[in-house]
């Protein structure tokens, strides 16, 4: 019996691509990118950023490591130590008294800030005339050049001629030398750092308080909660995360005080007085760098002060976690 064979017909080439059409080549091209636009953009957009982290911030602290583990000379020899510099360090009294300074100086100048900035914020909030120019008017401090804050506030804890030992005269109280002593040191540093950075923080908080929904309000309202326990049973537990970036970047700024103390002493020789009542750490470090020549135990110390730094955030961040 025949058999018949059914021939297939030849197959056809796949086009190459110069023989695919315009529109299929555009549309391969629009394919690839989207992937980029969707895979590769972010990664684009946030590199400058890295970049510039990576010259300005990761270089200069491996840098100040690396300087720290020597016997390093701003203008001399340099010789490794190894942790000398760090044990050095541990034992001298004046850092530590620095470090009691800075944290002193921290506690009494961030915890009234921030509550002033939380009631602050609280009363910008509200319906009131002339908002505009009371909000703008909170910032003025945050513009002023610190310079002549210091001045100012110089003036008004002097003391013969000051404002402030005038009300305390007026109220029986004796005059007291601020520079001389190491609380009112502390206390004069402290409301020139509140009156300068309060504003700044109440206005963040402001603006996180605006994206509260208002029928949160209207609830409780409702349900007879007075506006104060709205504000500290509402407002405050949603502003949980924005008060963790203000309490993170006001331990950042307290822990690293440096300008008000400088102009508070007027004779800027680093000591932080006569007795280094108000030094801190950063003007520790300074000293020690460019007044002492000590590159490298100013290193360590600024090393130490970052360890610090973070233990400090990590005690609040646990702190303010806790809000509810």
């Amino acid at each position: 019996m025949p058999v018949h064979l059914t021939r297939r017909p030849p197959a056809q080439p796949r086009p190459s691509s110069r023989d695919r059409s315009p529109a299929r080549q555009s549309a391969a091209e629009g394919g690839r990118w989207s992937r980029f636009d969707l895979r590769g953009m972010p990664y684009l957009l946030v590199s400058p950023y890295y970049l510039l982290f990576a010259v300005f911030g990761a270089f200069p602290l491996g840098y100040t490591l690396w300087i720290s583990l020597h016997d390093w000379e701003l203008a001399g020899d340099r010789r490794w130590l190894g942790l000398g510099n760090y044990a050095e360090l541990v034992a001298d009294a004046a850092f530590w008294n620095a470090v009691g300074n800075t944290a002193g100086m921290f506690v009494l100048a961030t915890i009234p800030q921030l509550l002033l900035a939380l009631l602050l914020a609280g009363a910008l909030d509200k319906r009131l005339r002339g908002r505009l120019i009371l909000r703008l008017g909170v910032l003025l401090p945050l513009v002023t050049s610190v310079v002549a804050v210091a001045v100012v506030f110089s003036q008004l804890f002097a003391r013969d001629y000051g404002l402030v030992n005038w009300v305390l005269g007026l109220t029986g109280a004796g005059p007291v030398t601020w520079q001389n002593e190491k609380w009112s040191a502390w206390i004069a540093i402290a409301v020139m750092v509140d009156w300068r950075w309060t504003g700044y923080n109440a206005i963040i908080l402001l603006a996180a308080m605006q994206t509260i929904p208002r029928e949160l309000y209207e609830a409780a309202a409702l349900d007879g909660a007075s506006s104060r326990r709205q504000f500290w049973r509402i407002t405050v537990p949603m502003l949980r995360p924005t008060l963790v970036f203000v309490v993170f970047v006001s331990t950042i700024g307290g822990l690293t005080l440096f300008t008000e103390p400088v102009m508070f002493e007027g004779n800027p020789t680093m000591t932080g007085g006569t007795a280094g009542q108000y030094q801190t750490v950063a003007m520790f470090v300074v000293k020690e760098a460019f007044r002492d020549f000590d590159m490298g135990y100013a290193a360590a110390a600024a090393w130490v002060l970052f360890v610090l730094i973070l233990l400090g955030t990590l005690v609040n961040y646990l702190f303010t976690r806790r809000i509810r």
